[in-house]
């Protein structure tokens, strides 16, 4: 039974619980003081007189310690006279001071870019630590609510399984299904200018990427004289977007970070237990074994990586966005069309069997946790309507980018002299990312599509991405359903979470071992075996389980 809004504000009410810990608090003795309009009417904002809240928060250590020294912060206090009392803590350490924080019983009113888990959220909400907060929404939350009731997905993807809301959500659209910008992660950028020295064609099969590898292992390729300078193919060993996983699709489902994929019956597949796998890791053997792949796949970091690459030493590499790591030769993401570069992403693959497929991710723009409420709070009308404000579509667009008008430093936006929409600025050589850390606040927001052209403009660098995977990859893109952001269980959750701890690490250990030792074959039957014994096909009910629930609601 939802708890109704009278016994919220009693539980809020008869509980006042102090906030101690260090970080740019400077008074955390106690959740905020009750503040009630003087003639009892309802809160509306900007408040006729101050009021100050207390939250918890974390920032990059490049950010000011004191958060009210970003320019969106000073704004936001000034739209609506609520005055924010932060304990700030730094990423590295924001996890710890939380739980100690919440452990002591000091609360705050509320957690801001809280990195709450699921298992988190449904803990702390049968702890009493957090409160349910979906009839805040419905009563005090018009541009939140507009958006659930706009998107009811969303609404769905934060309700618990207990039927509740315990938190309010981060949500950005880039694109939606096959088309969203976060439908592959892992890119494959292949040297077009090696392709033109050694008179190749672009590749379109696996047989033909290997014949290209071999030609840039053994002729030459950067023409510099020296034939032994090249590294055919490099990534970074794992799941994540500097791994070559998008390959494997070439042979069958392929695989993803989190080795799951959805097929076109609307069943659940465990990509690292698959026939189309265990060809597609061969291949790679062959590779490994014919020195076509760089010895330190399995040893080098981020830095490593980016350097060889900057000095452009791959035949093929992987990542996000090619930008990161070899860079443009000329041009930038403003203007697509003068770009030019020594990479390009490579299509997808024919296999053996003429089958071609690019795996999709089960990537969202959507963080479920990252603003809660605690049972501390005695304003709940007024923290609900303060969080409502960043969800208005300019406020959000800062809060996930960075601001304008800063005198102090680079903007990310222009604000139109009407102050209706935000235009993003060419940053040059400046790090979009680092800029970011410098002045956004983060925290629950929404940027939709239906904002782009109306309220801001698509960042650039999102544009040129969305532009590449529609040219390149959606096509090739065979399943048409990928796993949603499922609300699992405590006791679901923590099931999964046994079983992938040990089977995700087995399965990985033994693909590098496959790749350096070229075994899969004889040791492939009692792998499968392995995995039955560390839960797979219960790792497989339960997924399936919520995937078919959630499709029927």
């Amino acid at each position: 039974m939802k708890m109704k809004r009278a016994a919220i504000l009693f539980l809020a009410a008869v509980m006042s619980i102090g906030m101690t810990g260090c970080g740019s608090g400077r008074n955390n003795s106690a959740s905020s003081e009750a503040y009630a309009t003087a003639d009892g009417a309802p809160i509306s904002l900007p408040l006729q007189e101050k009021a100050t809240l207390k939250f918890l928060t974390q920032s990059s250590p490049l950010a000011p310690e004191e958060p009210n020294e970003k320019l969106i912060w000073q704004r936001l206090e000034e739209d609506t006279n609520v005055h924010i009392d932060w304990t700030n803590y730094t990423w590295d350490v924001f996890a710890e001071k939380k739980s100690l924080a919440i452990a002591s019983g000091d609360l705050p009113d509320a957690i801001f870019d809280a990195a709450m888990s699921d298992y988190e959220l449904l803990k702390y909400a049968k702890d009493g630590v957090i409160i349910p907060v979906e009839e805040l929404v419905d009563q005090y939350m018009p541009n939140l609510k507009a958006i659930y009731d706009a998107h009811p997905e969303y609404r769905k993807f934060v309700t618990a399984p207990d039927g509740h809301i315990y938190s309010f959500p981060w949500i950005e659209e880039l694109g939606s299904g096959k088309e969203s910008i976060h439908s592959i992660d892992a890119i494959p950028w292949i040297n077009q200018v090696w392709l033109k020295n050694l008179g190749l064609e672009m590749p379109t099969t696996i047989d033909q990427l290997t014949d290209v590898l071999r030609a840039f292992k053994t002729q030459d390729a950067n023409g510099n004289g020296d034939p032994n300078d090249e590294i055919p193919m490099s990534f970074i060993y794992g799941s994540g977007g500097e791994s070559l996983v998008s390959l494997l699709g070439a042979f069958g489902f392929g695989d993803n970070w989190d080795h799951t994929v959805v097929d076109n019956d609307g069943k659940v597949v465990f990509t690292m237990s698959q026939e189309g796998y265990k060809e597609g890791v061969q291949w790679l053997a062959q590779l490994y074994a014919e020195g076509l792949i760089d010895p330190e796949v399995f040893t080098q970091d981020w830095n490593t990586f980016v350097a060889k690459g900057a000095n452009h030493l791959y035949g093929i590499y992987s990542t996000w966005d090619m930008g990161n790591v070899t860079g443009f030769n000329s041009g930038d993401y403003s203007e697509p069309e003068k770009i030019t570069a020594d990479y390009a992403a490579l299509p997808a693959l024919e296999g053996p069997s003429g089958w071609k497929n690019i795996t999709r991710t089960n990537g969202f723009g959507l963080d479920r946790g990252r603003m809660v409420i605690t049972s501390a709070n005695r304003n709940l009308e007024l923290t609900a309507r303060w969080i409502d404000k960043l969800y208005e579509p300019l406020q959000s667009a800062q809060n996930n980018w960075g601001t304008y008008g800063d005198e102090a430093q680079k903007n990310i936006f222009e604000m139109n002299p009407e102050g209706t929409f935000l235009s993003h600025l060419p940053l040059g050589d400046t790090s979009p990312w680092e800029l970011r850390q410098k002045t956004f606040v983060g925290g629950p927001l929404a940027v939709l599509d239906s904002h782009y052209g109306t309220h801001i403009t698509k960042p650039d660098d999102a544009a040129w991405r969305l532009d590449l995977l529609q040219e390149v990859y959606v096509k090739d893109m065979q399943m048409d359903n990928n796993y949603p952001r499922v609300f699992y269980t405590q006791e679901d959750q923590l099931t999964l979470t046994n079983i992938e701890t040990v089977m995700f690490e087995h399965a990985m250990t033994k693909r590098a071992e496959w790749i350096q030792n070229g075994k899969i074959a004889e040791e492939w039957d009692g792998y499968l075996k392995d995995l039955e014994t560390m839960g797979l096909s219960e790792w497989l009910r339960i997924k399936q389980t919520y995937y078919d629930e959630f499709n029927q609601q």
